[in-house]
């Protein structure tokens, strides 16, 4: 079975930790490929300069609060991309604020999660994402998983 590639737009490294010790805790068989602002992001998603052999993610973690380029215009370039818009883009944010809750949704996000603080926690988030996302889910190009 190939591993399941994901994408995380991060800048902050204490959260990419995070993500990372939660992936390995939750034994998910993945290829984590991390961008550290909004246009390293799209960078690595459209496969220019020094991404061209980057693998096409699976599904996106996203930040809101990148330097660069926003989470939010990150989300509107790919879902108005005709080459990206079905990959599936999980708002992973501190921001609990209604205002980018609807603003996410407005630009087609598949869903938004407020980022807990603890690990135990963050571990379960994790978890949750891969049960719904890569165990629930049918996925385009999941076929090749199968």
């Amino acid at each position: 079975m190939n591993p399941i590639e994901i994408l995380l737009v991060e800048d902050n490294s204490g959260d990419v930790r995070l993500t990372q010790e939660a992936l390995k805790e939750a034994k998910m068989h993945n290829r984590l490929t991390v961008a550290r602002d909004g246009v390293e992001a799209l960078a690595i998603l459209r496969k220019q300069g020094n991404y061209a052999t980057a693998a096409t993610p699976d599904i996106i973690l996203l930040d809101l609060n990148l330097p660069k380029l926003s989470g939010t215009e990150v989300l509107s370039q790919i879902k108005n991309d005709e080459a990206l818009m079905q990959i599936p883009v999980v708002i992973v944010t501190s921001s609990k604020a209604e205002e980018d809750v609807a603003k996410s949704y407005n630009l087609h996000a598949n869903c938004y999660i407020t980022k807990p603080i603890d690990l135990d926690q963050f571990i379960k988030v994790v978890r949750s994402i891969e049960d719904f996302w890569f165990t629930i889910v049918r996925l385009p190009g999941s076929q090749r998983r199968r």
